[in-house]
């Protein structure tokens, strides 16, 4: 096993990082976030036209270059095509960003299999195949960040939520794997778990319907340009898991000191339907 090292300087000034996920939400926050400390960006959603008035901002107020590859991460091969794409145009991806993700509310009997699929494709699918994409590159130069968007939702099973939750637990269990294999290489990789945010997610995932967003879990809702703010600064450090909140840090915790019915339970009770 390689010793682990501390993270080497990496200038987001002459870094490109590229976005999944970017035309909204936390995507969108980190592009944001990087742009403004110098990053420039390869910008990547279905919806082109938000993608290009975000790009046209950041060129603007920040003086960064920004391309703009509109892409469908469900689509069988995307991954493979977007990374051809990207070296066809001659870029350099420095630090990759997997934030692209779906979710659906409901009880997994009921969800049609078509939003299964799409859910995994590019929760699962996508992330994996663009780490493997451009990793190898990265550990050729000695340098490099991969922030993966994982939730708090990684840590428990998630009824009425089975398929997100358990993407999600995939994509910390990936991210914290691979950082120990590149643990030295100068290149690291990390997992950030926000809990729940108010974006557009919410309502594509139907979550107006659950109280998961009301009462007392009100308490750990972070906004997205937060949450991305976090994001990148963990990602800098070289952290391997970065939990957005304190209170989330806490609920990350009670599978750890509740067996995992009672925590099954748990969360069937918060994300039940309202009445």
């Amino acid at each position: 096993m390689i010793q682990a090292s501390a993270p080497l300087p990496l200038s987001t000034r002459t870094s490109t990082a590229l976005i999944t996920g970017a035309s909204s939400g936390i995507g969108e926050s980190l592009a944001r976030q990087l742009a403004a400390r110098g990053a420039n960006l390869i910008l990547v959603a279905r919806n082109e036209t938000r993608l290009e008035a975000l790009a046209a901002e950041l060129r603007a107020r920040c003086h960064v270059q920004v391309h703009v590859l509109p892409a469908d991460l469900n689509r069988p091969g995307a991954a493979a095509d977007l990374s051809r794409e990207v070296r066809a145009r001659g870029l350099t991806v420095d630090i990759l960003v997997n934030n692209a993700g779906l979710g659906s509310y409901g009880e997994f009997s009921t969800q049609q299999t078509a939003e299964i699929d799409h859910m995994i494709a590019v929760n699962i699918s996508a992330l994996t195949g663009l780490t493997r994409a451009f990793l190898p590159d990265m550990l050729t130069r000695g340098r490099g960040r991969v922030l993966n968007v994982a939730s708090t939702a990684a840590f428990q099973p998630g009824p009425l939520m089975a398929v997100y939750y358990a993407t999600k637990a995939y994509v910390l269990s990936f991210s914290e794997a691979v950082a120990e294999e590149v643990a030295g290489s100068g290149v690291f990789v990390t997992a950030l778990c926000p809990g729940p945010v108010q974006t557009g997610f919410q309502a594509v995932s139907q979550l107006h319907e659950s109280d998961l967003l009301s009462g007392p879990a009100r308490l750990t809702i972070l906004s997205a340009d937060e949450v991305a703010r976090l994001g990148v600064q963990g990602m800098l450090r070289g952290q391997r898991v970065v939990v957005a909140g304190q209170l989330n840090r806490v609920q990350t915790l009670l599978p750890r000191l509740l067996p995992r019915a009672v925590v099954t339970r748990l969360i069937a009770r918060v994300q039940a339907r309202r009445h």
